[in-house]
């Protein structure tokens, strides 16, 4: 049996931050090399009406050029006062966007999972990294922390140790 890190890759992309004071963008990386990407959103509570969004771009640069939006459709999530008691992920599909809120997710605790197929990343036009970010919510003093796993590594004949690299 492979060790866990041995068939996924975990970068860190916001590292803990207060959210609102201003908007957080996360590190650009390379999924040429997976099949899918998760990206994991761990939120404390805030205040009403501050709702953290978060916006996920493809770029064919790992400085974020010709950035455009990436649309994704599925969300899961767990929310709740205290998170620690909440077992189960509640699905959400939305209609195809590149970004997710949810109007009463600023006043509890939050865990959020947008995992994506890396073949829905316009490759055809060069376009190999991700980027996520949460924009400013408000004058909470809300905390987050966004990771991305990359996951199905593609080229995984003859891998030992860890797979390819995604921090360019």
């Amino acid at each position: 049996m492979a060790h866990l890190l041995e068939k996924m890759n975990i970068v860190p992309a916001i590292m803990p931050v207060a959210l609102g004071t201003a908007a957080n963008n996360g590190d650009w990386v390379n999924v040429e090399n997976y099949g899918r990407i998760a990206i994991v959103f761990l939120g404390g509570v805030g205040a009403a009406s501050q709702d953290p969004t978060i916006t996920v771009l493809q770029a064919k640069t790992n400085s974020g050029g010709s950035s455009k939006a990436l649309n994704f459709t599925r969300i899961d999530y767990k929310q709740a006062s205290a998170l620690t008691a909440v077992g189960t992920f509640t699905q959400v599909t939305q209609a195809a966007a590149n970004t997710y809120t949810e109007a009463t997710m600023g006043e509890t605790q939050k865990l959020i999972v947008i995992d994506i197929e890396v073949n829905s990343i316009d490759a055809d036009n060069d376009f190999d990294y991700v980027q996520a970010s949460i924009a400013d919510p408000g004058t909470a003093t809300q905390l987050g922390a966004v990771l991305y796993i990359l996951h199905e590594p593609r080229y995984v004949s003859g891998l030992t140790g860890y797979p390819p690299e995604a921090i360019a």
